[in-house]
């Protein structure tokens, strides 16, 4: 080991080379390597199953039932290949990747990007709070209770506690997804149908379903989930040798968090499609809709599932943000620097907590319009983050032998122009529609 750290071409060098009484022990330290590098994988993509994500979720459940279930196959595929990059950016590096954009594109483009990253992601922190007091109201409990709390709880957690201690807890929240699973068996679906909406694409030309997939992609892929993966391995300090388990980390995140958005799709399809409820306005409303297919077990299941969800992406969202601006401007950064050593970092995430909490009590929030909004800003955003990424990381310059290889170059600019093409659309889509009402 180096320096404390576990190594994977250590222990896969030492594996080879062990007796066979001793691969079982060393079997045993790969493991316990993967525990010490898990965390940025794993938070960033369960993360993006945020309040909006479940609600969109649900919605293609609703709508679409079963057969929309396919589109999280390829999807996990191209979020797995940009995750990667970032990764791997930030173990060669040792920056952020703002602090990457700036150096390379300029500090106009990088004020570009930032400002538009901070508009979306104070709109999407704001609808995280109202996922949090949807979810205590179906429990009974106000909403002015409620976001104070956890608000005060979300903040002390990052400005008091050790990047170790908020990477933990941010984990630990990550299984409160698991209540997904459990109210997707009660609500009884046919299991066969969802074989068959993994297996048996039914393509469609009708603006619904174009729009529903559009909204699936924008859903899981987003760039605060890139600034927040890469900066979170630069700060636990990856190097090189930690470079495949930090990849295996990224994989692990990404299945586990679409599996537990395939079985939102499914909840939704057995209780809300099946029983001719085929349009919600939140996830809330999916959450009340399961009780009288379900049972009120399901119902708080799925309550719970948003109310966990809420938090994780309520404290994951400020983190990116304040990473992305410290990065840009050059001001000190870091989970575990005080406020002192790092005023801006922290002043910015406490800002952001507050700004989001005090907008989501005001009664009457239009939490869609604000979604729709938001939206639009990510989806015009996004292409141009994964240009970035993929021109950084095929930067032989930078990234040295790591860079892209010619055909995973290849791959992951196919996979920008259709992510860019649809999320443009997307935009299209969401201001005609906002027009035309």
């Amino acid at each position: 080991m180096d320096g404390g750290r576990f190594s994977a071409r250590k222990f896969a060098r030492d594996l080879r080379k062990a007796p066979s009484r001793l691969r079982s022990r060393l079997s045993n330290y790969r493991f316990y390597a993967y525990l010490a590098v898990l965390g940025p994988g794993m938070i960033a993509a369960n993360a993006g199953n945020d309040a909006s994500g479940i609600a969109t979720y649900s919605s293609v459940g609703a709508e679409f039932g079963y057969s929309l279930l396919w589109v999280f196959l390829p999807m996990a595929v191209a979020l797995i290949i940009v995750q990667e990059m970032c990764v791997r950016m930030g173990v060669v590096t040792g920056q952020g990747l703002a602090d990457l954009i700036r150096e390379q594109f300029g500090v106009r483009w990088t004020a570009v990007i930032m400002l538009a990253l901070l508009i979306a992601n104070t709109g999407v922190i704001i609808s995280e709070f109202v996922g949090i007091a949807q979810a205590s109201e179906l429990f009974g409990i106000p909403r002015y209770f409620t976001i104070p709390l956890t608000a005060g709880v979300i903040w002390w957690l990052v400005v008091k506690g050790s990047q170790k201690r908020v990477e933990r807890v941010f984990l630990v929240m990550s299984l409160v997804f698991l209540t997904y699973i459990a109210a997707a068996y009660l609500a009884q679906p046919s299991w066969e149908a969802v074989g068959h909406g993994f297996t048996r694409p039914q393509l469609s030309s009708q603006s619904n379903y174009l729009f529903m997939v559009m909204a699936l992609i924008g859903t899981t892929i987003t760039p605060f989930m890139q600034v927040f993966v890469q900066s979170s391995v630069v700060e636990k300090g990856m190097d090189d040798e930690d470079l495949p388990l930090v990849r295996a980390d990224v994989v692990v995140g990404t299945l586990f968090s679409l599996t537990i958005a395939a079985f939102i799709v499914i909840s939704a399809a057995a209780t809300l499609h099946s029983n001719g409820i085929f349009a919600i306005d939140s996830a809330a409303t999916a959450a009340e809709a399961f009780e009288p297919v379900a049972g009120v077990y399901a119902k708080y299941l799925f309550a719970v599932g948003l109310f966990g969800a809420a938090m994780l992406a309520m404290g994951v969202l400020p983190l990116a943000t304040a990473y992305s601006l410290s990065e840009a401007l050059g001001f000190e950064k870091g989970l575990s620097r005080s406020f002192r050593e790092a005023p801006i970092f922290l002043g910015i995430f406490t800002a952001l907590i507050i700004v989001g909490a005090l907008v989501a009590l005001i009664p009457g929030i239009p939490q869609i319009r604000l979604l729709l909004v938001t939206q639009s800003v990510n989806g015009l955003l996004l292409p141009i983050i994964l240009i970035a990424i993929v021109k950084l990381s095929s930067n032989k310059e930078i990234m040295g032998e790591r860079a892209n290889g010619p055909a995973f170059k290849i791959v992951a600019w196919l996979l920008t122009a259709v992510i860019a093409s649809l999320s443009l659309a997307l935009i299209g889509k969401t201001v005609a529609d906002i027009f035309a009402k």
